[in-house]
């Protein structure tokens, strides 16, 4: 392992939630809402679908990792005519096979967690991977699987910093527990070139994600208090908190991509 993937693993691993904490949590804090990962209607172009979408031929293939709902690849139809999604929970599956249907795109799941089910998920002229890297500690074989499965370009969208940063006032005021900073997006661009791959990275502004009202008031303070790991009759008591926080900043977003070199091509 290089020193920069070392550096991401730790900070990763500085994350976790103290033992006597965790281990009076009513219910699992690590919960991925399905609703936030649903894709209804047209999507919103980014600087991420962009370069996607312009080493994409046209009727390409794309592979979707940790495909959610299938933001990441949906909006890629057209010039995408075939998607492949890959993801460790079945409800995001289905949202994904729904998603497609809805646009009438070809399309396949594979259930598992990458990159052990990389043995069969298919190469595409595209790979995406949108919100994932912050879930993977081990990061130079995901990424070297991601690159195994390019014919033409990878494209991986993660917050600057980690999704959950957003959080720290909330843990401060129930635990007195302080955060951590790291990882980074450029620690994850740093991991990547320890592996010989030279990604650029964009950073912007998701002012979509700020504005879209993807959860109730009453929705954000539930998801909020299970990963406090509180009990439910503390729940008004984070309503509260979040109704007198000040409202969050846009989210600053990366948008990190490579393209293969030619003879690694489909």
């Amino acid at each position: 392992m290089t020193t920069a993937a070392q550096k991401w693993a730790s900070d990763l691993a500085s994350w976790a939630i103290p033992e006597e904490i965790l281990a009076g949590a009513p219910e699992s804090p690590w919960i991925h809402p399905v609703k936030m990962f649903t894709v209804t209607g047209e999507i919103t172009e980014s600087p991420s679908h962009l370069r996607a979408r312009e080493a994409l031929p046209s009727g390409g293939a794309v592979l979707d990792v940790g495909c959610g709902g299938g933001r990441a690849s949906m909006a890629l139809v057209p010039p995408a005519a075939m998607l492949t999604g890959v993801d460790e929970e079945q409800p995001m599956l289905d949202r994904f096979e729904a998603a497609a249907l809805e646009r009438g795109v070809a399309h396949a799941q594979i259930l598992g967690r990458w990159p052990a089910v990389a043995n069969v998920a298919p190469r595409a002229d595209v790979v995406v991977c949108h919100h994932v890297l912050y879930n993977v500690s081990d990061l130079v074989p995901f990424i070297r699987a991601l690159d195994d499965h390019a014919g033409k370009r990878v494209v991986i969208e993660i917050p600057t910093t980690h999704p959950l940063s957003h959080m720290g006032p909330l843990w401060k005021q129930f635990w007195d527990l302080d955060r951590p900073s790291g990882p980074t997006a450029h620690d994850a661009v740093e991991v990547i070139g320890s592996v010989g791959i030279e990604a650029q990275l964009e950073i912007w502004q998701d002012d979509e994600f700020s504005a879209r009202a993807l959860l109730s008031a009453q929705e954000q303070a539930h998801y909020a208090r299970i990963r406090l790991c509180l009990p439910a009759e503390r729940e008004a008591e984070v309503a509260a908190f979040l109704a007198d926080a000040p409202p969050p900043p846009p989210r600053q977003t990366a948008t990190i991509w490579w393209d293969k070199l030619p003879q690694d091509r489909l």
